[in-house]
């Protein structure tokens, strides 16, 4: 096993690759966010069909591409579209483009998601920069065969999110006047929303927002040593703290990860240019 996931991944990386190119960073785009790529100078766009040993994205909003795209002399792989542990992936297949990265030389990842607010205080378009996470989904993405490319069997999760991208996060956030502060990401299953009882239930156990995602990259980058920024946009208020409305949806995710695209695309620029 351990050989085929060495040999797999070597020729989805070929298919990747491009002369010339080196990126040393990576942006994973989540729900509605896939048109942070028109704020890039995109140089080549590789559909997920076309790279073997990938599987297929199938929720709305989550393209299936990887973008190589430069900003001021820098190289980005930018991931148009992720795997979700609810569309039937294991927890293991779902980090498959996280090992990807690895293997490309990816030095610093940057998440974003959407996510409901668990925190009454936050409001739909504010983004809030994780600086830790919850895994509430009975899983683990390292579980199984160890193999020792990827990093430590047992890895430190103590500082998953880098304190340092997260600053600058927050200082960019403060100079565009961005709707933005830290919290906490809790971890779910999916695909069914949860339930006002469990709403307040993880609000209970220290989560600010609550997300079908995030986690499993995050462990899987911190295994590999990578810097990480989590990004998640409040999409919509969990059940049962948004008078407003009874009923969520996917639509309304949507639509709020479009009109925060800019606001994140900002954050993005202003920690790349400060990335040493």
């Amino acid at each position: 096993m351990k050989t085929d996931i060495i040999k797999n991944l070597r020729e989805s990386a070929l298919t990747v690759s491009k002369a010339g190119f080196k990126p040393e960073v990576a942006v994973i785009a989540g729900s509605g966010l896939g048109i942070i790529k028109d704020f890039f100078k995109v140089i080549k766009t590789v559909p997920y069909s076309k790279i073997p040993h990938f599987a297929k994205t199938t929720v709305e909003g989550h393209a299936g591409e990887i973008v190589l795209c430069s900003y001021k002399n820098k190289d980005i792989l930018l991931f148009n579209g992720r795997f979700h542990f609810y569309e039937g992936h294991s927890a293991g297949e779902t980090i498959y483009p996280v090992r990807l990265m690895s293997a490309l030389g990816i030095k610093t990842l940057i998440i974003t998601a959407a996510a409901g607010a668990l925190n009454s205080g936050l409001r739909p378009g504010e983004i809030v920069i994780l600086k830790d996470h919850i895994n509430f989904t009975g899983d683990n993405p390292l579980r199984g065969g160890h193999c020792k490319e990827f990093g430590a069997r047992f890895p430190d999760m103590s500082s998953v999110y880098d304190a340092g991208l997260r600053k600058k996060a927050l200082a960019a956030a403060k100079r565009y006047k961005v709707r933005a502060r830290e919290g906490i990401y809790f971890g779910v299953r999916g695909p069914s929303y949860e339930t006002p009882a469990e709403v307040k239930a993880f609000k209970k156990l220290g989560g600010d927002v609550v997300g079908m995602s995030v986690v499993y990259e995050a462990i899987a980058a911190a295994q590999s040593g990578m810097r990480v920024l989590g990004l998640a946009y409040v999409s919509n208020m969990a059940a049962g703290l948004n008078k407003r409305s009874s009923t969520l949806s996917h639509k309304e995710v949507m639509e709020t990860g479009q009109k925060t695209a800019k606001d994140a695309a900002l954050l993005i620029k202003e920690v790349l240019e400060k990335l040493k």
